[in-house]
């Protein structure tokens, strides 16, 4: 026998382990570094979030705090976006 290993010439079982090893460390950095510019991304670059219009309601009650609406018409109103 010429000495060779089971998996040709001189690495043997721990070389091939060693290998799958830096090859998921080399993942893991890679989506670390994924994961990262995603969630930072919103924090200085990139998009920020729109802002969320305000629904009918918020609207009326705004409207009807400034005096805008009677409290009948503020409660008529309240009656129809809500059917």
């Amino acid at each position: 026998m010429m000495g060779g290993t089971m998996f040709g010439t001189g690495f043997g079982l721990y070389g091939l382990f060693g290998m799958l090893f830096n090859i998921a460390i080399l993942v893991g950095v890679v989506v670390l570094a994924v994961w990262a510019v995603q969630k930072f991304a919103g924090a200085g670059g990139g998009q920020s979030p729109r802002p969320s219009s305000p629904t009918a309601r918020e609207i009326l009650d705004q409207r009807y705090a400034r005096g805008e609406l009677s409290r009948d018409e503020y409660q008529e109103k309240v009656h129809d976006i809500s059917v």
